[in-house]
């Protein structure tokens, strides 16, 4: 199914907020690659060596937009001005430990940034579909060894995790409110759908407290890697992985707008949910250079021990499936990080996709 997306996309105006992001940046790419027209709304990038930076992106696409999710007129305007009939909304506070630091301003980001971006879509007449991505950590999270399914209760202990557990509330609600299935071409045209994806991974991530930019910036710096939960389980995919499944679950909805607009688990096969170590480990066998340094805190804010996700429903219903077991999921991680600094990142993350679609 994932080869026929070009087709669909072709000519498409897709707007996607976050762009300048680590999986905004690659989801802008591979829209661009099957001839969308792309509309990025986001803030500036984290750092001049993002994926966004690097590879160009923003100078490809139909539209490169700063502007803040929090301001909700500032966004009905770009949508009434672009016209978008396919929104990725991707803009977020990503990141739990900084979630401590900052409680309100991620609630305010998370959660009213989402609502502003469904209000933007309401009142948009050319927008039929919208995915709106949250994160594995909606869940209410109880450490159970058996994946979460799509029905079980959002929550969240740290304020990033709740944040996104009540936008998943919040989405539900739009669509039980103002996007209903059963209203669908009488009183509305949209297909509403939430997408919740593992710890993804992948070139042109550098943010703060994340193990695979925080392995690298070690590397280049011939510094020991500091592992601060290294028995930390986590469901790790590469970032195409997810995307792959935003885009088919993104035809679908056009295609079958009332069968498909709830929400959806991405991520990956049992073999690739391993420990921070483990993964860690592993990217210096795959880049050839790297020394790890066990540095539990056991003060350091609460981080869950174990998550998993359950992907039966998009395997069954979408006919979606993750396509790159762990050892290659690193080596194209690894590969990315090793050629970066020479070679034209945007043919760079080009040839990955080709590589993962074969």
């Amino acid at each position: 199914m994932i080869e026929t997306l070009s087709n669909f996309f072709l000519g498409k105006r897709v707007l996607v907020t976050g762009h300048t992001g680590f999986k905004g940046s690659w989801l802008s790419i591979w829209l661009h690659e099957m001839g969308a027209k792309v509309v990025g709304v986001s803030l500036e990038p984290y750092s001049e060596r993002d994926n966004y930076v690097l590879s160009g992106i923003g100078q490809r696409i139909e539209a490169d937009l700063r502007a803040d999710i929090r301001d909700r007129e500032g966004l009905k305007n770009i949508f009434d001005k672009y016209q978008p009939e396919i929104v990725f909304h991707l803009a977020a506070q990503p990141l739990v430990r900084l979630s401590y630091e900052i409680p309100a301003e991620t609630y305010e980001v998370n959660v009213m940034g989402t609502v502003n971006v469904m209000e933007a879509i309401r009142m948009t007449d050319s927008v039929r579909v919208g995915v709106m991505i949250t994160t594995d950590k909606c869940y209410e999270n109880h450490e159970q060894e058996g994946g979460y399914v799509e029905t079980d209760p959002f929550g969240g202990y740290d304020p990033y995790s709740s944040s996104k557990g009540a936008c998943e509330i919040a989405i539900a609600s739009w669509r039980r409110s103002f996007f209903n299935p059963e209203d669908f071409g009488k009183k509305h045209h949209v297909s509403l759908a939430s997408v919740r994806a593992g710890n993804v991974i992948g070139g042109g991530d550098w943010a703060l407290d994340r193990i695979i930019p925080d392995c690298i910036r070690s590397i280049e710096t011939h510094k020991p890697i500091a592992i601060r939960s290294p028995h930390s389980v986590r469901p790790w995919e590469h970032v195409l992985e997810p995307l792959s499944g935003y885009l088919l679950l993104a035809q679908k909805m056009w295609e079958s707008p009332t069968a498909f607009c709830e929400g959806w688990n991405f991520g990956p096969e049992e073999d690739a949910v391993s420990t921070v170590w483990d993964i860690a480990t592993l990217l210096t066998q795959k880049y050839g250079a790297g020394e790890l340094q066990d540095c539990s805190d056991a003060s350091a804010p609460h981080e869950a021990k174990l998550l998993m996700l359950n992907i039966n429903k998009a395997k069954a219903r979408l006919g979606w499936k993750p396509r790159l077991d762990i050892n290659r999921c690193m080596a194209l991680v690894a590969d990315w990080y090793k050629r970066y600094r020479t070679e034209d990142v945007y043919n760079l993350c080009v040839e990955q996709i080709k590589d993962f679609l074969a």
